[in-house]
């Protein structure tokens, strides 16, 4: 049984709007979220200096290493996946209150953050084959809750397909979806605007793919200081909910040449093979507690919107939104869908509270299922 609570309003969520990008799709207003809105200013910022630098790096392969920054002890063990080229600072606000119940451990993705550069493409599939590797070399050993934003969300789900016994529960945040792009089309496949729009986000040609192109070329050739034509472009702007030395040490790996060529390659990945293989691996979770964290958006169509956009088709275009999210928690008997008020995108920044509850959820009926001797995922189908 799927349950939705606090259903007020319609949700949406624009997945592929990461920091990078978000000024290229401003144009699309209500479906970009980026930290920079709806902000609380209540909430403290990350200062925690353990994200301004490596913590742990442990070899997944003779000459790579990828960083990892544990806390806590206990089991089942939290996993923090974040989403397209974001590091784990993403999930300073959660991480350290979830390590006073467990273990709570996030990491950073090939050429992301302190980690070494991709040798691969940035697939769900190579990230996740990665993530096996490093939770093996550093002795981080299952039961997992596995917690996703955004990217990560796929990623992780293709996790708990290939690995269903080492998974016993998951959250998703704001999780990105392989079938919403059809599912949109769908709605209205001779609108020639929006026919564009997908080709220029989710092509491999798209323009977000272009300059992504274009800047992994000026990192490489050193031309991605700040003040140059290419910076602000290339560069993502400070998070607010990051202190000044967080922001500074991410501003700094943010002109590599690795982390341009590693958010290129997620970009042109994430709508392509991403979503195949996470597509192709979907299956049934049987008992695993499941929640999906979702934005809420109001029911009336804002003015910025593309051109012929109708309220009726925006209304049409939230339902389908609603009913991914439906679709993602009937994966499992105890999926849940929880619509978060007063936030956008970066739930985890905005609401942080919200994100911990879920996982805090997830991790109570999780443990208590371990404790008893079975395995959620155990009445899955092909597990």
């Amino acid at each position: 049984m799927v349950h939705r609570t606090n259903a007020a309003g319609a949700a949406r969520s624009w997945f592929t709007a990461t920091r990078r990008h978000a000024s290229g799709l401003a144009a699309l207003c209500c479906l970009v979220s980026t930290p920079t809105m709806a902000a609380d200013a209540s909430i403290s910022v990350i200062d925690n200096p353990a994200y301004t630098h490596a913590q742990r790096l442990v070899e997944v392969e003779p000459g790579r290493r990828l960083n990892l920054y544990c806390v806590g002890s206990g089991s089942p063990t939290v996993i923090f996946e974040a989403g397209m080229g974001v590091e784990a600072g993403t999930w300073g606000l959660v991480q350290p209150g979830i390590a006073q119940h467990t273990r709570a451990c996030s990491y950073e993705r090939a050429g992301l953050g302190f980690s070494d550069p991709a040798n691969r493409p940035g697939t769900a599939a190579n990230a996740v084959d990665d993530l096996h590797r490093l939770l093996a070399a550093a002795d981080v050993k299952p039961p997992y809750v596995l917690v996703g934003h955004s990217y990560g969300g796929m990623i992780v789900r293709l996790y708990a397909d290939l690995h269903p016994k080492d998974v016993v529960g998951m959250v998703l945040v704001d999780t990105a979806k392989e079938d919403w792009p059809t599912a949109y089309w769908k709605l209205d496949p001779e609108q020639h605007a929006w026919q564009t729009l997908w080709d220029d986000v989710f092509s491999d040609h798209s323009m977000s793919v272009k300059q992504d192109q274009k800047c992994v070329g000026a990192a490489r050739a050193s031309a991605l200081a700040k003040g140059s034509p290419l910076y602000d472009q290339c560069v993502p702007p400070a998070f607010p909910k990051y202190g000044k030395a967080l922001n500074d040490a991410y501003a700094k790996l943010h002109v590599s040449p690795a982390f341009q060529a590693a958010s290129l390659s997620e970009d042109a990945n994430m709508y392509a093979a991403s979503a195949d293989q996470v597509r192709a691996a979907r299956r049934w979770y049987g008992d695993m507690p499941l929640i999906v964290l979702t934005q809420v958006y109001p029911t009336v169509m804002p003015k910025n919107v593309p051109p012929g956009e109708t309220q009726v088709h925006w209304t049409a275009e939230s339902r389908a939104q609603l009913a991914l999210d439906d679709q993602l928690a009937a994966l499992s008997r105890k999926g849940e869908v929880r619509p978060i008020e007063n936030t956008m995108h970066y739930i985890q920044l905005q609401q942080p509270e919200a994100v911990t509850k879920a996982v805090l959820d997830v991790l109570g009926d999780a443990a208590k299922q371990v404790d008893r001797g079975a395995t959620p995922s155990s009445a899955a189908k092909g597990s």
